[in-house]
């Protein structure tokens, strides 16, 4: 093998060398200094740090870029061809993610049409006096309604709405859910019978279903009169009515009462 021969060859080829000084006359060759090898430098690439895995996207912002994406939709829709065409613009909500209540109304008035914010006349006046009465402030609760369009109410009738029609209801049902659903409210309650009924899909009216706790998409909800209501009772009896819905809401949310007075 090639291998095997390369010594020997090595070994005839340095005994003809000095076979041709001898004869050359060369007696003795001069031992020459070691050689110094020098060290191998093996050129090694710098590993390459392994790039970081991104951050994991913050829930609460992909779900408030879900709510402008809905609302963007709503902007859009026609499907209740009067209501849009009536319209000056949706009123989609307001408040924060994940509420510990979110108060749900019928539909825009004509105050609310304007502003593009829901319960910002009369009735949203007394709604911030219920919120706060129960010991939050109005920024704290999410705010909106079942429809996302103002019925129109009839000539001279200023800002008062007729009530929306089951079809209405319908057609704005599937964005009032994902709606819901992206919120995750973890209370609520029906403001009026409209609001209550297109809720619970019942025709039961607000006087019966008050008093108790009702159940919305796995939520507690609480049932009371719309604040418009206070507006048209010089007795003060609604206003009284409400309040005890309201010592209902907080009992069911495990929350004091802020206004009873402490022994």
């Amino acid at each position: 093998m090639a291998d095997d021969a390369t010594p020997i060859d090595l070994t005839r080829q340095v005994r003809a060398h000095l076979e041709s000084l001898r004869s050359a006359g060369v007696m003795f060759v001069p031992r020459g200094e070691p050689i110094a090898l020098a060290p191998l430098r093996v050129a090694v690439t710098p590993r390459q740090a392994e790039p970081l895995p991104p951050p994991p996207p913050d829930p609460i912002a992909v779900r408030k870029r879900e709510l402008t994406v809905l609302a963007t939709e709503v902007e859009k829709c026609d499907r209740c061809p009067e209501l849009f065409s009536t319209r000056r613009q949706t009123v989609f909500g307001v408040g924060p993610i994940d509420p510990d209540v979110a108060f749900i109304g019928e539909a825009p008035g004509g105050d609310e049409d304007r502003a593009g914010e829901p319960f910002v006349g009369k009735a949203g006046q007394l709604l911030t006096r219920i919120i706060n009465g129960c010991g939050f402030k109005r920024e704290e609760v999410y705010i909106f309604n079942t429809l996302k369009c103002r019925p129109p109410g009839a000539t001279g009738s200023g800002s008062a709405n007729r009530p929306p029609t089951l079809e209405e209801c319908e057609n704005c049902r599937p964005f009032f859910e994902r709606q819901f659903d992206i919120v995750k409210p973890k209370h609520v309650v029906a403001l009026g019978g409209t609001a209550a009924k297109n809720l619970l899909n019942t025709s039961t009216g607000i006087t019966k279903l008050r008093g108790k706790v009702y159940t919305l998409r796995g939520v507690p909800l609480i049932c009371t009169f719309h604040p418009s209501a206070m507006l048209r009772d010089e007795t003060e009896k609604t206003r009284r009515a409400i309040w005890e819905d309201m010592k209902l809401l907080l009992k069911t949310m495990g929350r004091p009462n802020p206004n009873e007075k402490k022994a």
